[in-house]
């Protein structure tokens, strides 16, 4: 039959589209259920369009600064929302159309449309060419999540967003509420203040970016509230209300007082939905509050159905999903056979977090309290960017590297970075975690000069007293 496959894999988001092209490189006949666009929610509307956004954001504060660094610009530095978002959408249209030749090139067979489980191996598609049904030896659900809406209001596109209306503005906004400090929230706040608007963003904990080390958030904090954003930790948005004028909330305060505030328009950034609704998932998975539970290599309890990325527990992050991908493609190669193939479950200690606000952050494995929390007896080494050549070169003093360690051991338990480029950084200690290295081995690496990454190599002796420059 034309429409049986070796593998099919319901849904083509970082973790869908991986683990499909693992699948043909694997030797396995791969088909793709897709329902709007190849690349899912990371590639059109989430990571890389936001990190566009967030380009055109970051040239502009530089522009707007440029007699920090000597420079003059003659005339008024304005931002076009237009062409910013416009800019955006051609780059998530590039690499969509970049997943589509993947497609081809790993000769991946795509169906377009609406995939509905009809078993763990089988499914119907409802798409342009009507209904269409596949079958498969194994079937991937890699179907993701998306914005989860207040329960008191719905985002309508016009005065309350989610991420995919923030992403395509109608309006700037002039006075703009974002509701949740978070990853999405948190860039899409640095993002419009950047643009101009006056930003208030209300987080319900007593710290912005919480799962964060408290270090972190405290830093940020303070940076964003020197940029002009307004920030109101232990609060809570009790009522919106919206209308062609704009948006009026009733916050209450951490003194547990409610006041009526005013905005323009509003972000709503409070977590994600798993979409594993009428997919047909009922009896063939068990659910934990939506959520498709695995085994460590992507296995349900239906054999032959499996599951990766956003539809199953966190760390909800594009990485994540991309790595179980290989993991689950290499599990269902040697399950039909592939003595070749030797997959490794998810190092979840290990998973490295970024946020690209301004300035950036980037952590690995345990927070200082989690260490702690967790019985470790733990050395902390934190080195200010104020003390790193390239930092203070570049005008980027602000931030600062911060590392855990088991005291008995010497094992890195956690890193923490927030400042320049952090994000393009912390792949070095991931990479050491991966390795199971100590302090040791860190110590005796050689980090090249002048770098930030400096700050790396001097965190780390500060943990056991042998920092130089500072």
């Amino acid at each position: 039959m034309s429409n049986s496959y070796d593998v099919i894999v319901l849904g083509s988001g970082p973790g869908g589209y991986v683990a499909a092209i693992r699948c043909a490189q694997l030797g396995l006949k791969t088909a793709i259920v897709e329902r709007e666009n190849l690349g899912g929610i990371c590639l059109n509307w989430g990571c890389i369009p936001t990190k566009a956004l967030l380009r055109s954001a970051e040239i502009l504060h530089y522009a707007q600064h440029a007699k920090d660094y000597g420079l003059k610009i003659a005339g008024e530095i304005e931002a076009d929302l237009d062409a910013v978002v416009k800019r955006s959408r051609g780059v998530a249209k590039q690499l969509n159309q970049g997943v589509t030749h993947l497609m081809k090139k790993n000769k991946i067979t795509v169906h377009m449309g609406e995939g509905t489980l009809t078993g763990p191996t089988s499914l119907t598609v409802k798409g342009e060419k009507g209904e269409e049904k596949l079958t498969a030896k194994h079937v991937i659900v890699a179907t993701g999540a998306r914005a989860r809406d207040l329960p008191f209001a719905k985002a309508d596109g016009k005065r309350i967003w989610t991420y995919r209306h923030a992403m395509t503005p109608s309006e700037m906004p002039k006075k703009l509420l974002v509701i949740g400090s978070g990853a999405i929230g948190i860039e899409f706040a640095s993002f419009y203040n950047d643009m101009g608007a006056d930003v208030t963003v209300v987080e319900m904990l007593d710290r912005v970016v919480p799962v964060e080390d408290a270090d972190v958030s405290g830093f940020l904090q303070k940076a964003l509230t020197k940029q002009g954003m307004t920030i109101m930790t232990g609060a809570g948005v009790e009522d919106i209300k919206a209308d062609d004028k704009g948006v009026k909330a009733k916050i209450k305060g951490k003194d547990g007082k409610v006041a009526d505030h005013e905005f323009s328009h509003c972000i709503v950034a409070i977590g994600i939905m798993p979409n594993t609704e009428n997919v047909g998932l009922e009896k063939l998975a068990e659910m934990d509050r939506g959520f498709i539970q695995i085994d460590d290599y992507g296995r349900t309890k239906s054999k032959g159905l499996w599951a990766i990325g956003d539809c199953t527990p966190g760390p909800w992050l594009a990485h994540k999903a991309s790595h179980e991908g290989v993991t689950t493609a290499e599990a269902i190669a040697q399950e039909l056979g592939n003595k070749d193939v030797h997959p490794h479950p998810l190092n979840r200690d290990a998973i490295p977090g970024c946020t690209y606000c301004h300035p950036q952050i980037a952590s690995v494995g345990m927070t200082e309290a989690k260490a702690k929390e967790a019985g470790y007896e733990v050395k902390v080494g934190m080195f200010p960017f104020i003390g790193n050549g390239k930092a203070i070169a570049l005008g980027e003093a602000e931030g600062f590297t911060k590392t855990v360690f088991d005291a008995k051991t010497g094992e890195l338990l956690g890193a923490h970075m927030i400042g320049a480029e952090v994000t393009e950084m912390i792949q070095g200690y991931v990479v050491g975690k991966t390795l199971e290295t100590t302090e040791a081995e860190l110590m005796q690496t050689v980090f090249p000069h002048p770098t930030i990454s400096e700050s790396m190599h001097e965190s780390v002796l500060a943990a056991y007293g042998r920092a130089i420059h500072i």
